[in-house]
């Protein structure tokens, strides 16, 4: 469905970021993004999502395809359009709107009024909640009552593939576990998933493939399952031993698991 070929990002024209990374993200499969602050994942979902310009950023080489055409040079508009629905790192709901406003501002771009129902009901369904909390001013809710209405509003663009930048940053444990259980429910439902995670058990426990970034390159590509595996990435990333206790992990560690994923 999605794949970036040997793409690359630079900042204000001097600044790489993305330094020739290739990926896929097939049809219904739920891929994750794993790697430390300033890997690149987040610029990897703006070029996706069309949003690189607005953060004086731009492509410099490389492409990316969806479904076999190139979106490389698309504003976010029309990757909406597409089928392609983001949900940014932070939320960045409107504070001042209902939960209901919200989640129809998410589908400003469609324009089959039927359509639009059924993704609300299919909201609805999936977040309970928030049908109770129709109401109620975004600002009011929270931490994971907002994670849910940002999720809750990309889907009412009925979207093929959902890109999610960090959903379970700040959230304490258990609600970090129901997120885990709406990403498997959006992926059952048949809509694919793109996964930037810094909780690498969480993406990896849902992912079916996962990709690992370091200084804005590709050092590891595997399924999930066999990176759940990888002693390196279970020091590095899970904390753990082999024996499944919890590892300290310092920068010559770091150093080491790199060596070793190259």
């Amino acid at each position: 469905m999605l794949v970036l070929q040997d793409l690359a990002v630079t900042y204000q024209n001097a600044v790489p970021a993305v330094q020739g990374i290739s990926l896929e993200v097939a049809d219904r499969s739920v891929v994750a993004l794993l790697g430390a602050n300033g890997a690149g994942k987040t610029t990897i979902m703006r070029a996706i999502s069309g949003l690189l310009a607005h953060h004086r950023a731009s492509v410099t080489r490389g492409s990316v395809l969806f479904d076999g055409e190139s979106i490389t040079r698309l504003n976010a508009t029309q990757i909406v359009q597409r089928g392609i629905a983001q949900v940014l790192e932070g939320r960045r709901l409107f504070a001042d709107l209902t939960v209901e406003e919200n989640l129809r501002t998410g589908a400003i771009s469609v324009r089959d009024s039927a359509a639009v129902k059924r993704a609300y009901t299919r909201v609805m369904d999936l977040f309970p909640l928030l049908r109770e909390m129709r109401k109620r001013h975004a600002g009011y809710l929270s931490g994971g009552e907002q994670q849910m209405l940002a999720i809750g509003r990309a889907l009412m663009a009925n979207p093929r593939l959902l890109l999610l930048d960090e959903p379970s940053l700040g959230l304490a444990p258990f609600m970090v576990q129901q997120i885990r259980a709406i990403i498997a429910e959006i992926h059952a439902s048949g809509t694919a998933v793109l996964l930037v995670e810094q909780n690498a058990q969480m993406a990896l426990s849902v992912a079916d493939h996962g990709y690992i970034l370091e200084t804005g390159r590709v050092v590891l590509d595997q399924p999930a399952t066999q990176l759940l595996q990888n002693e390196s990435v279970r020091q590095f990333y899970l904390g753990l031993h082999q024996d499944g206790t919890r590892a300290v992990v310092g920068a010559s560690r770091r150093q080491h698991a790199e060596r070793k994923w190259r």
